[in-house]
């Protein structure tokens, strides 16, 4: 401190605007200003948020045009993170304000008095409200207590290391967790511990405050902003020294980390769809390098890329000493029904044992889409190239891209009343589980997709883990590391559907899918998964069908090294996109053009090719498979600027995203 030049990063939103800028310090501020030191400073005729990114005694500007800050907040961002935040802009083509953003206290501009936050209590879980009888450790198996010993050499060496925890459904991952965190904590070292979606994750959650009480910050979406702030200020003031939440959490502001944890590691909700575009397994690779902290990433379903970079340590069997539930795989073709002749069966035994099942059908909604069966008329988004979606319920035909909605029409324009539903998503499904089985009382079906989520995910769990048997109906959110000691039957629908995307990752995602809610099934007892598919013989299904995760990744790899698919390359997509479709194939082309250079450097560039529109954009892309990383990512950023400062482009956004998943 007492330095006379801050470097300021104006927190502006626009890609050309490049800081940081050099602003005067005088009286008191030479004193309290440092590195992430927040300040409101003039900027273009304004008054804008920015951060402190370093300090100097000198400036190569002018004295007599330098500005001087308006004032200086009370809170301030670790020094760590602002660094940080200069690697995500650097990694995944963004700006640095853009990135600062991320690592901000929350609600930044909201509930000062005075220039100081209020002292505001987060409604966060608790003992009592979390409902656990579970704080002390658990006895260890002998492979917990072998993994666990290797990880407390690891984080003893005070060196960074990366280790994959690769463990079969019910191996005790979570105990190991708790554990290390422990062993970080009596260190005096801090722990990050990340889940996919917290609000479907309650267990985990509830186990870390369970053991380890107030020392605990839940970090997510769901608390109020003022909650949320409370939590990050116990965590910067060290009153807190572990944070459990989704990927945002891999920013909480923690001194001296010495452990971080991604649970289900394979999880796609790690990887950011805003600018910029970060892959928070990434950030936390760098963040536990940088801090010398351990990285453990669980999964028993494990990315292929993580397999290929990562030490690998073993957890073979569940803690009970169970086998993993037999997977039968029904082929579908020749059936014209819904559910497969041996499914109904299964669900007739379920029930009249009182026993508890899962049915999962990755398609949400009652119809996939409504049309006229006189004109042929199908009920279109007007804002994207999609199918609008029924959902009786609700009396409404929506989008699951844009949000856009309207009342489910009674006739067609033509003057036809006689409308078709078509295909099925879960709303239907659970619906008609329950009027062939369902009972309120004796056997309920829950339902669990992202409509019934925005309501209280967490909710339909806690019922349906209380209910005495049942049925849980639901997307892949049913298959998210829920520990469910008495389901007795997986069934899932479609399996196959994922293959047909136009996805790279098509396979992986198949697998894990099915693998995952097998590992919800006989954790209690016996029981079985049986697997709906017109592709029988599919590569995914027949290994997620024996339980071999090493035989699928193994083959995985071999094939995406055979077409330089990561980990053996890095993507990157650039989407242009503006009302007009010539204009953003036309910034798409000159893209295109200006990054020719890099295919001298191995470099391949798929594209332009035209895109559904999209919340009322056309948009247009390209895809670079690219050996080196930086390099390319560096070129895409020099042109973009150079595009986005062209007026032959005005009214273009240019999106980017580095390993889109």
């Amino acid at each position: 401190m007492d330095a006379a030049i801050a470097k300021v990063q104006p927190l502006a939103s626009a890609r050309t605007v490049r800081g940081p800028f050099d602003y005067e310090l005088s009286g008191p501020l030479r004193q309290t200003v440092d590195v992430g030191s927040l300040l409101l400073v003039p900027f273009g005729g304004r008054q804008l948020l920015g951060v402190v990114v370093a300090l100097a005694q000198h400036s190569e500007v002018d004295a007599h045009r330098l500005l001087q800050p308006v004032r200086e907040l009370n809170l301030s961002v670790p020094a760590d993170l602002v660094a940080l935040s200069d690697w995500i802009a650097a990694e995944y083509c963004s700006t640095v304000a853009r990135s600062l953003r991320l690592v901000l206290p929350p609600a930044i501009t909201r509930g000062q008095r005075n220039g100081r936050p209020r002292a505001l209590k987060a409604q966060r879980p608790t003992h009592e409200s979390v409902g656990v009888l579970r704080g002390r450790p658990e006895t260890l198996t002998e492979d917990q207590a072998c993994v666990l010993a290797q990880l407390r050499s690891a984080m003893r060496s005070r060196a960074p290391q990366q280790i994959l925890l690769h463990g079969v459904t019910g191996s005790g991952k979570t105990e190991v967790y708790l554990q290390a965190t422990s062993e970080a904590l009596a260190s005096g070292r801090g722990a990050i511990v990340l889940v996919p979606e917290i609000s479907l994750t309650p267990q985990t959650t509830s186990r870390f405050i369970a053991r380890f009480g107030e020392t605990v910050a839940v970090m997510h979406s769901q608390l109020k902003p003022s909650e949320r702030r409370e939590e990050w200020r116990r965590l910067r003031t060290g009153q807190a020294r572990i944070c459990v939440g989704p990927r945002s959490a891999v920013f909480a502001p923690i001194d001296s980390l010495g452990l971080i944890v991604l649970d289900e590691e394979h999880d796609a909700s790690y990887k950011h769809e805003g600018d910029p575009r970060y892959d928070a397994r990434e950030v936390a690779a760098m963040r536990a390098s940088t801090s010398g902290a351990l990285l453990i990433a669980g999964s028993a379903t494990p990315r292929p890329e993580s397999m290929h970079a990562m030490s690998v340590l073993r957890l073979s069997s569940r803690v009970d000493g169970r086998s993993l539930p037999p997977v039968r795989v029904l082929d579908m073709r020749g059936h014209s029904g819904r559910l497969h002749p041996r499914s109904v069966e299964a669900l007739a035994k379920t029930r009249q044992a009182q026993g508890k099942a899962i049915v999962l059908l990755n398609r949400r909604g009652w119809s996939s889409f409504l049309s006229c069966r006189a004109c042929g008329r199908v009920w279109l988004c007007p804002e994207c190239d999609v199918a609008l979606v029924l959902h009786r319920a609700a009396r409404r035909l929506s989008c699951h891209h844009c949000g856009h909605s309207a009342p489910v029409p009674q006739r067609c324009d033509c003057g036809s009343s006689t409308l078709a539903r078509h295909g099925l998503g879960t709303e239907r499904l659970a619906h008609d589980l329950d009027a062939v089985l369902g009972d309120a009382l004796r056997f309920p079906v829950f339902r669990l997709d992202a409509d019934t989520a925005r309501a209280g995910g967490a909710e339909v769990l806690s019922e349906f883990e209380r209910a005495r048997a049942g049925i849980l109906v639901g997307t892949q959110m049913v298959a998210k590391g829920h520990d469910f000691s008495d389901v007795a039957l997986g069934i899932v629908l479609d399996a196959d559907a994922t293959l047909r995307f136009p996805d790279f990752r098509a396979e992986e995602r198949t697998f894990a899918l099915i693998a995952q809610l097998a590992g919800r099934v006989g954790r209690g007892g016996d029981g079985e998964v049986l697997v709906q598919t017109i592709d029988p013989g599919a590569r995914a299904i027949q290994h997620a069908a024996a339980h071999d995760s090493d035989g699928f990744i193994a083959g995985e790899l071999a094939r995406r090294r055979a077409l330089r698919y990561p980990p053996y390359s890095h993507l990157i997509r650039v989407i242009c996109g503006s009302e007009s479709a010539e204009q953003a194939s036309g910034a798409c082309a000159a893209l295109a053009r200006q990054l020719t250079s890099l295919r001298q450097e191995g470099t391949t560039i798929l594209g332009p090719a035209s895109l559904a529109k999209l919340r009322g954009r056309q948009r247009s892309a390209i895809v670079l498979k690219a050996s080196e990383r930086r390099r390319a990512v560096q070129a895409v950023e020099r042109v973009l600027l150079e595009l986005s400062r062209s007026r032959a482009h005005e009214g273009v956004s240019f999106a980017v995203d580095v390993d889109p998943q």
